[in-house]
């Protein structure tokens, strides 16, 4: 058998303590220790653990062949640029970086060392989506909806760089094309940064994509609907679940009374898995180089910017309209 993969953690906070938990009972992995900017965070989950507590970022960095980094967001491009720079690989939570200017700093990193670097779009591992996935057949019209009650954690960054990128990502994957044109509207509530914002993208073969994102709804709600010319999928990202309506073979117009003579329904079901622990485990495979990286970092910079372009669309005032016309 292989040597466990040694790796460690950079930000332990609300997320960053999952990634710990998880690499720790990953078989694969020898969790050496966490890195936070708060040592008595650090200590408290290393302690949970069994692990070590560093107090020195470049002392982890010196010890892993490989490292996720779950800090807050402004901090993406200095954390990942000094561990792609000793030549560490580095699985980066969602969003990539704050700029396009700094997600092209850590890529540029990543090719020079020839390391990896992998975006955290946990939404890939999503159990909807592993479902849907075998009957999945060129989207041509995409409606999102990801609403969270309000917390403070994520205000740093605009709710479409904080909740509706999930969504964005995985519209450039289902569709496979570039966003043309975008327009949008959404405005602050609690937080100075936006805290809902709704979008429509339109792609360079045709499709569509509605997402709507929100921090301060009542409830917790991520739905992605999809339709494409062969049938319809209804997906509850936070329940796993959903299924796949079609016509059914050989069916012709004029035939058939009711709706189950024409439509064919089929429930949606995957394996259940921890999504975290799925994309935790691809990474050390991909740094192990038994597969490829699920989301390149070229793949985070493109959900980056898109996710900005929305952000501009929100803030680009309408087009005055003279008085005289």
């Amino acid at each position: 058998m292989s040597p466990r993969l040694p790796v460690g953690v950079i930000g332990v906070g609300a997320l960053g303590q999952h990634h710990a938990r998880h690499l720790a009972g990953l078989n694969e992995v020898r969790l050496v220790g966490v890195y936070d900017c708060d040592t008595a965070r650090a200590t408290e989950v290393a302690n949970g653990l069994g692990t070590t507590a560093f107090r020195d970022m470049d002392d982890l960095l010196g010890q892993v062949e490989a490292v996720t980094v779950a800090v807050p967001t402004p901090a993406h491009a200095e954390v990942g640029s000094r561990a792609l720079d000793l030549g560490v690989p580095v699985l980066m939570e969602k969003p990539l970086a704050v700029t396009l200017a700094e997600a092209d700093g850590m890529i540029a990193a990543a090719r020079r060392r020839q390391v990896q670097l992998q975006v955290g779009h946990i939404e890939r591992y999503n159990r909807a989506l592993r479902a849907a996935e075998p009957y999945l057949d060129g989207p041509r019209y995409i409606e999102s909806l990801r609403l969270a009650p309000f917390q403070p954690r994520g205000t740093d960054v605009a709710v479409v760089l904080d909740l509706m990128i999930h969504d964005l990502d995985l519209v450039l994957h289902l569709t496979g094309s570039t966003a043309t044109e975008v327009r949008a509207s959404g405005l602050p509530v609690i937080s100075s940064h936006l805290d809902l914002a709704n979008a429509r993208v339109e792609f360079a073969n045709g499709a569509v994509a509605l997402a709507t994102a929100s921090r301060v709804a009542r409830e917790r709600i991520r739905r992605l609907r999809l339709f494409q010319p062969n049938g319809y999928f209804s997906l509850d990202l936070a329940s796993g679940g959903g299924e796949f309506m079609r016509v059914r073979s050989g069916w012709q117009p004029g035939t058939g009374r009711e709706l189950a003579d024409v439509v064919e329904r089929i429930e949606l079901q995957a394996p259940e898995a921890d999504a975290l622990a799925l994309e935790l485990q691809s990474f050390v495979h991909a740094v192990r180089g038994q597969r490829e990286v699920v989301v390149s970092g070229e793949e985070g910079r493109a959900a980056l910017e898109l996710a900005l372009r929305v952000a501009d669309a929100v803030r680009t005032p309408p087009l005055a309209v003279s008085a005289l016309s």
